[in-house]
This record gives structure tokens, sequence and C-alpha cells, in this order.
């Protein structure tokens, strides 16, 4: 007997930790697994989906945007109003191919390895510069710092700012919308949930509560029209085949997945560094590459713990039939962990290839972000290699997570810096 299928939707579970047992009992018994969609802190409740957990799985319906869509119910588990649907499905990552294609093709130009490259030592400066803040901060207070305050969230912010071209002015309102948007289901980062007119919740990715961001954008892409610079948001503003509301999309996703992949992703490998005292001490002595590290490290703690598609037509998949219309999620977290895949998945093998996990997404819709992302992440853990050396990193508390069934957020991480 197997029991009955856990429940993996409610954001309050992820609020204590990945549920990895779950999890496993979904990938032994129940690969692709129905689940309800109960009303959850004041969210409506939803006609409830199919949770894909096994790797092979995850990846053929990544894979196969022919018969699991991004376009037809967008990618978040909730369904979208309706009448916000048409505004949702602007967003590249709201479309299918072909028409995917070209607006990949379109931010691609502006989002080059050169660019981005360029950039490498001034990300490595102030992974340097925050961390001898908060050793500085902490041996002149009583010992402990919170490296998410102290470091990792200015650290993803100002990364993505410099390459976007945002004045210094301006920072604080990308990490504004940024919460905004991310944390709409947990109660600390929300705050009072903002109501529409039918009395339901305002969803914060709706025009009305994107409108001052939108706003911020054209003003931004007119500066950078008059006064252009090698930065991102000036080649989008100048591409000819750019309309308006796509660069009204393009800003807000690279604004909130540009900033909250490695606003995750960073305190996530932190707190497991400071866990596995022995893999920190073997990566800070060079036993183990800072690339093939970055990749476990993601593997372990993925940034994105789900997303959703629409089956366009009939389908099996794993032996599960799935009718035309239903919703289909991926699990990251769980495919990540698959015994099918990775050898002995719960440990933290920072020399671990091949290393096919997909912590970055696959097919069409693969991370456009990957490369920057993992240049900061290769630069904050071998900075943090130099300020902290191993004995050094200890956690003083239990990292803080964010209450969310969709980004794998930490709000806080208490360490205890030791040592001289």
């Amino acid at each position: 007997m197997t029991g009955p299928v856990p429940d993996v939707f409610d954001p309050r579970l992820y609020g204590q930790g990945i549920p990895h047992d779950r999890y496993r009992l979904l990938r032994d018994h129940h690969p692709v697994a129905w689940q309800e969609e109960p009303e959850v802190l004041g969210w409506p409740a939803g006609p409830g989906f199919w949770a894909v957990t096994r790797h092979a799985d995850v990846v053929r319906v990544l894979k196969d945007s022919a018969t699991y869509s991004s376009y037809l119910g967008a990618t978040q588990i909730r369904d979208p109003d309706p009448a916000d649907l048409p505004f949702i499905r602007r967003m590249m990552l709201n479309q299918d191919p072909p028409h995917h294609r070209r607006l990949r093709t379109l931010v691609s130009r502006a989002f080059t390895p050169r660019r981005i490259d360029r950039f490498a030592d001034a990300v490595r400066e102030r992974a340097r510069t925050l961390l001898a803040g908060a050793v500085d901060g902490a041996r002149a207070g009583d010992g402990t710092c919170d490296l998410v305050a102290r470091v990792t969230d200015e650290y993803a912010l100002l990364n993505l700012t410099d390459l976007l071209g945002v004045p210094d002015t301006d920072r604080a309102l990308l990490l504004h919308w940024t919460q905004r948007v991310i944390g709409y289901q947990d109660p600390d980062e929300a705050g009072t949930l903002a109501l529409g007119p039918d009395g339901k919740p305002l969803n914060p990715r709706s025009p009305s509560a994107l409108r001052d961001m939108f706003d911020y954008a054209h003003a931004l892409a007119a500066h950078k029209r008059r006064h252009p610079a090698d930065d991102v948001l000036t080649a989008l503003a100048t591409d000819p085949e750019l309309t308006a509301p796509e660069l009204e999309m393009f800003f807000f996703l690279l604004v909130v997945a540009g900033n909250d992949t490695v606003r995750s992703a960073a305190p996530g490998g932190l707190s497991l560094l400071a866990q596995h005292p022995e893999a920190y001490a073997r990566l800070c002595r060079g036993e183990a590459g800072f690339a093939r590290a970055v990749d476990e490290l993601l593997r372990r703690h993925p940034p994105v713990l789900t997303f959703r598609r629409t089956a366009v037509q009939d389908t099996v998949l794993a032996g599960t039939r799935i009718r035309t219309g239903d919703k289909v999620v991926v699990l990251h977290a769980s495919a990540n962990h698959d015994e099918r895949v990775f050898p002995d998945p719960y440990a933290l093998d920072l020399t671990r290839s091949p290393n096919p996990h997909v912590s970055f997404g696959d097919g069409p819709h693969v991370c456009l972000g990957a490369h920057f992302a993992r240049l900061q992440l290769s630069a904050l853990y071998e900075e943090t290699c130099r300020a902290l050396p191993p004995g050094r990193l200890q956690l003083a508390a239990p990292p803080g997570r964010l209450v969310s069934n969709f980004i794998n957020g930490v709000k806080s991480l208490p360490v205890r810096v030791v040592g001289d």
C-alpha cells in the first residue's frame, strides 16, 4: 500500500522546507499525480492540476511545447483572471514557438555573453565589498549577521541594475517590484492583500498592478534613446523591431526573473555550504571547481520550484491520461533529486558530473540569463571562501524561507562569523 497522494501544492509547506519525502513518494508511486487546489491564504480555489515529479517526465513536458503549452493558461499554477490572460500572454515566458522564438531572438541580441562578461570584474568586487562589510559588522556586534539582508539581496539587485542600465537612484524600485510580484503568497512579504472590484485578491501580475513598473520602463527607455550606453535597456529601447508593449513585458521579465533567480539561488547555496563544512572546505581548497559547484548547489536549491503548462490535446504521460485543457505542473526540485538520474541525490557532491539539473528549465524556455547567473554565483562563492574560510561560516539559526510554491526563496540567512 502506498497510501494517499500527498499534497505538494500548499505554499505553506515550502515555508518550512522543500517536501522531499512527499516528492519521493510521488516519484516512486504517483509520478504524474492529481493535486487539489483549495483556497489558501486568501487566494481562491482552482480546478486542480497534474504534478510531474520524475526528471524524464519533467524534461519531456518542458521540451514538448506542441503538447504542453505555455500560452494557453500561462505558467503559474493559479489560473489568471480571464480578463488578464491576453495581457499575460504578451510575455515571452507565456508564449509558444514560433512566436516565442521571435521574442527570444530580440532579447538575445541585447543579452549577449560579451556584454555580460564585461561585468565580471565589477561583480567580483561587489561580492568582495559586501562580504567584507557583513563580516566587519558582525564582528563589531554580536558575531552574527544576516547574509540575505547584508549581502545577497543587494548583490543580485545591483548586478542586474548594472547590466540593465538602471540609475543608482532608482534601484530600490526594482527590489520593491520583485518582492511585490514574487512574495504575494507570503503574508510577511505581501502584507494585507489588495482586493479588486469583485472583492477577490488582485493578482500582482495584472495590468493594473504593474502600471507603475511599465510607466517607469517607458521613461527609462526614452532616457536611453537620448543617452545611449552599453547596457541591455539601451539595446532594447533602440531596437526598431521591438514594440512598446513588448518592451514593457521584457522589462517586467528581466526585473523580476533576472533579479529573483540569483536572489533565491545565492543564499540557498550559501546555506548548503554552511551545512556541509567538509564540502565547503574542499571547495575553498580548490578540490572542487567553482563551475561544477555552482551547478550542484543549483541542483540542490533550484531558484524556481514549479512551472505550469496546459495540455493542448489529450495525451498520456508516465501512464497517466491527461485531457485537453488540464494543468500540468513540473516540480524542479523533485526532478533534481530523482534517484533514476542522480546517484545519492541528497548528498552535496560539488564535483558531480554529469549534472543534468533542470534548475534553469529545458526546451525552448531554458533560462536566457543562465550565463549571467552562473557568473554571479561563482564569484560570490569564491569570495565567500576568502572572506569566511572553512570553519568560519556557520548557521546561527535556521534560514527563513519564503511561503511560496513558485519561488524557492530564502528571506533570511543568519550566520555566525567565527574566528579572527
